[in-house]
């Protein structure tokens, strides 16, 4: 009996090895996936176009700024800064939200995200000019969204804050039946010349961002991607694969059981140094282990995380 249980025990074992998903903790993938729920909801809301994860360079620090998100449309820039906070939240006397949540009442403060998005909007405004578009006071604006349903508050916020009983009744709208929050931060009237939004898009669109993952589990992570990993064979086919050249890779399943390793379909795209307004589809594809790994860091973690390529979906890598 007891040979029969510890012989059920390596076989699942086995199994579990080389079958199960990389898992990655929700705690790690929850706030990049967040980001771009709230991203494809205002797409799909007011149109435009929603760049998410960017790191713009801010010159007096001599680093990076990070930007959840910055909505482009017609008439305005829209800097916003994802905040998915659960737990009841107060306002400190010195602005600072204090976050009081679970069964042992714990509190965690973090900086006024008000604050935050303003600085980060200012950094961007220098940014772009430094790229030739000059921004007019009314094309740009700040908001700060919560789109938790467990976030709770008595505290009157500011009108640039989002709160989730805001969010969730946020409908579709027109030109002609403007209210709400569009009124008056996404429209302003005054649609920007056509040429001013292509520079803008095409400026956004390269500007440095976080590199993600997106996996079969329907999570996103924002972070860096560092090399592949696996057997010698299969990291040199992946050798080509590097930021400076490829922008975008998916993977697809070739074979699922047998006798032979299980094989994957690297397939990556070459990135598009040319201007604005110009296209290119030129992409190569290989064919390795399924077992080979990513190596990657999430954002705000200093653990670097495995994914095998068989849980994953695309990568996509920044500048």
């Amino acid at each position: 009996m007891w040979a029969e249980i510890i012989c059920g025990l390596l076989i699942y074992k086995f199994v579990r090895r080389f079958f199960k998903d990389d898992e990655i903790s929700d705690e790690t993938s929850s706030d990049s996936t967040a980001l771009f729920s709230v991203a494809h909801r205002l797409e799909k809301l007011y149109g435009g176009k929603a760049y998410v994860g960017l790191r713009i360079p801010d010159a007096d620090t001599s680093s990076r700024q990070d930007i959840d998100l910055v909505l482009l449309t017609k008439g305005q820039v829209v800097v916003i800064r994802v905040k998915t906070l659960s737990g009841i939240v107060t306002v400190a006397s010195d602005g600072s939200w204090v976050c009081e949540a679970g069964k042992h009442h714990t509190t965690q403060t973090y900086p006024d995200p008000l604050v935050e998005v303003k600085k980060q909007a200012s950094v961007l405004e220098s940014y772009l000019e430094q790229r030739g578009v000059t921004l007019l006071e009314e094309n740009l604006s700040c908001k700060v969204v919560i789109p938790n349903p467990n976030f709770r508050t008595m505290h009157a916020f500011p009108s640039e804050v989002i709160t989730y009983e805001e969010w969730k009744h946020l409908k579709p709208v027109s030109r002609k039946t403007l209210s709400g929050w569009v009124k008056g931060a996404l429209w302003t009237g005054k649609e920007m010349q056509e040429s001013s939004h292509q520079k803008l898009n095409f400026i956004l669109g390269t500007a440095p961002m976080w590199d993600r993952v997106e996996l079969k589990s329907s999570k996103i992570v924002l972070g860096e991607f560092l090399e592949f990993k696996g057997k010698q064979e299969d990291t040199l086919a992946l050798k080509q694969i590097k930021r400076s050249k490829v922008d975008r890779i998916s993977i697809q399943q070739t074979s699922m059981l047998g006798f032979a390793p299980s094989r994957l379909q690297v397939r990556y795209s070459y990135r598009d140094y040319r201007s604005e307004g110009s296209s290119r589809s030129e992409s190569k594809e290989v064919t390795v282990r399924s077992s080979t790994e990513v190596l990657f860091q999430p954002r705000d973690s200093t653990k670097i995380k495995k994914f095998k390529l068989s849980s994953l979906i695309s990568i996509s890598l920044s500048a």
